[in-house]
């Protein structure tokens, strides 16, 4: 699953900064993301107030130019844009605001300059409660148990009984258990298709999803849609998409 992250902030060196910190950890973490940077609270606004959705804000809080501060766009999220999922970082070089940001209900609030542990931090609290950062896949080899993280998988491969799970690294581990019951138990929740009596395939690895075979992002071979769940599968993935986005 992707995150969808905004920076805003009129200080340039500070979101560059933040921006190259947030996609070294996310890249090391293997997330998925997108990051827009803004310079201005009313650019910002003007995005949100199009339609585009962001799950992590990162929010200056005195902007030098603009008429309008990060306390007012925080209540515009709020309040004007009836939205209260997005997770609200403030960031100030004063510690002075707690209670005027206390109805904004922020998720963190750094303090300047930004630490990379301060920021590391933010970062694993909020993919934990969202359910991206720690969600294992668990498998069985004989009489062992193992797991796998969720992020990892980019699908699983079914030929009889014998399962293939194909990491995101080129590994492959291998088990035996049934593609439909590891789909149901494990998988369905978390943006898993099941295109094909063969194939589970991770949503977060799809670049294009054409008439007859789900085309990846890591350059693996295009895997078939099975012909009965050609429809199923278009109105599945536009639902997630829309989801995440809206």
């Amino acid at each position: 699953m992707a995150i969808f992250i905004a920076i805003c902030d009129d200080e340039k060196g500070i979101s560059a900064a933040l921006e190259n910190v947030l996609i070294g950890m996310l890249t090391d973490m293997n997330i998925q993301y997108e990051i827009d940077v803004y310079f201005a609270g009313e650019q910002l606004c003007a995005k949100m107030e199009s339609g585009t959705h962001y799950d992590l804000i990162f929010l200056d809080i005195e902007f030098a130019q603009d008429a309008i501060n990060g306390i007012e766009v925080g209540r515009l999220i709020r309040e004007t844009y009836n939205n209260n999922t997005a997770s609200i970082v403030y960031m100030s070089w004063k510690m002075k605001y707690s209670m005027q940001l206390f109805d904004i209900r922020p998720f963190h609030f750094l303090l300047k300059p930004l630490g990379y542990e301060k920021v590391e931090q933010v970062i694993k609290t909020y993919l934990s409660i969202a359910g991206l950062f720690g969600k294992n896949f668990i498998y069985k080899i004989g009489h062992s148990t193992h797991k796998l993280p969720v992020k990892d998988i980019v699908y699983l491969q079914s030929d009889k009984r014998k399962l293939t799970i194909h990491l995101s690294d080129g590994r492959e581990e291998e088990f035996y258990g049934t593609l439909s019951e590891v789909y149901k138990e494990q998988l369905q929740s978390l943006d898993f298709l099941f295109i094909h009596t063969s194939y589970v395939v991770n949503y977060d690895y799809i670049k294009t999803v054409k008439y007859k075979e789900v085309i990846l992002t890591t350059g693996d071979l295009p895997l078939s849609i099975s012909r009965t769940k050609r429809a199923e599968i278009r109105e599945t993935y536009c639902a997630i998409m829309n989801r995440r986005r809206v």
